[in-house]
């Protein structure tokens, strides 16, 4: 199986499945020097794990991170890091009824075009379980980008089916925006936008309770980028990001800056006029522009303006109510999916999307450095 690699200079591989032993990341090209332990990495394994509220699947899994190594008395060595999750609650009884059933939305039809076996699990390589270590590879990637240039990656929901959130100023969402209210009470769905994320919370209870699902879209922000990180051509920024999204399970599309409000624009609407910086982290340069409807990238090429990207998510596959399908001999039949999952994919997309961006900037910023830096 070819695929289990992404990045260049700052290069993750994965490994396992959602109802085997575990998962694991080996991530090569990891600077030395940077600090990193166990409880590091937890902070957005927490963020990512299932159990944490009601709107999520109640598999509960603590997602524990083991260092198996490149890490030593709390830095990171320059050698390949090594991070085990352990899966601890595992139902694999749940799938014994539907083994040879297709699942509608699934891959498990096109798993079995492509090896002509598989593992009928949880949806085994492709659940979203593999998505634990590559949370945890992000948290290394944000450590290297604030070590490196002061960047941060923070992701938010922004639409729930029809209820959706207007965040006026993407780059000045905070962290804690996104994780509490305002009373200092959790905010399950991730939603800046307080009053909003009330009705998200109330429409993905009632699609709960209907024992349906329902999709949504997600914002994920880069701030304090620099000017210049990418390649013109085939490995352009926005391209490998789209592709660091795109490879999350679920995700149906990606845009980035206006996206496709661009579609009814005139040129003179869509150009972001430049203009000499008046300071602020953003002018190293001493260059800025006037808007951001570009997203923060020019000719696949960072600007130094914060890149903004949105995913559209798809409701989840498995149901709990019956479905047509049919049998791996192409027999018509019903399925009823068992086991434990989320009636909104959105509040635990946040986090993997935000490690995806991550990795794909500290990869970029390595690459600048290697031709470029200093």
């Amino acid at each position: 199986m070819a695929g289990n690699s992404f990045g260049q200079a700052f290069r993750i591989t994965t490994a396992g499945e959602s109802h085997g032993p575990g998962n694991v990341v080996i991530i090569d090209g990891v600077p030395p020097g940077i600090g990193l332990t166990e409880d590091d990495l937890q902070v957005d394994l927490d963020r990512r794990r299932p159990g944490q509220s009601k709107l999520v699947s109640q598999r509960q899994e603590a997602d524990v991170p083991e260092i198996l190594s490149g890490v030593f008395e709390g830095r990171t060595t320059g050698t390949s890091l090594a991070i085990l999750i352990r899966n601890r609650d595992q139902r694999s009884r749940d799938y014994n009824d539907i083994k040879d059933l297709y699942r509608p939305g699934h891959a498990d039809y096109t798993f079995d075009a492509k090896y002509g076996f598989r593992d009928y699990r949880g949806g085994g390589r492709s659940s979203a379980r593999e998505t634990t270590v590559r949370v945890a590879a992000g948290v290394v990637a944000k450590k290297l980008l604030a070590d490196a240039f002061g960047g941060q990656v923070v992701g938010y929901v922004v639409q729930v089916g029809d209820v959706r959130a207007d965040v006026a100023d993407p780059a000045g969402v905070t962290l804690e925006q996104v994780e509490r209210f305002s009373d200092g009470e959790p905010n399950p769905v991730r939603c800046p936008d307080q009053d909003i994320a009330r009705r998200m919370i109330e429409l993905i209870e009632d699609v709960r309770k209907d024992g349906d699902s329902i999709g949504g879209a997600a914002e994920i922000v880069a701030s304090g980028v620099p000017a210049g990180l990418g390649e013109p051509v085939f490995d352009k920024i926005k391209a490998d990001l789209a592709k660091a999204l795109f490879s999350l399970p679920a995700v149906l599309g990606v845009e980035y800056g206006i996206g496709f409000g661009c579609v009814s624009m005139r040129g003179t609407e869509n150009n972001d006029m430049f203009l000499a910086a008046q300071g602020g982290s953003e002018d190293q340069s001493g260059i800025t522009t006037a808007t951001n409807r570009h997203g923060g990238m020019l000719g696949g090429i960072t600007s130094g303006q914060p890149i903004v990207l949105r995913a559209a998510v798809k409701p989840t596959s498995s149901l709990p109510v019956e479905q047509p399908t049919i049998t791996s001999a192409g027999e018509a039949a019903t399925i009823s999916t068992k086991g434990r999952h989320d009636p909104c994919l959105l509040p635990r997309f946040v986090p993997m999307a935000e490690a995806m961006v991550a990795i794909v900037l500290a990869d970029h910023w390595l690459r600048w450095k290697s031709q470029c830096g200093q």
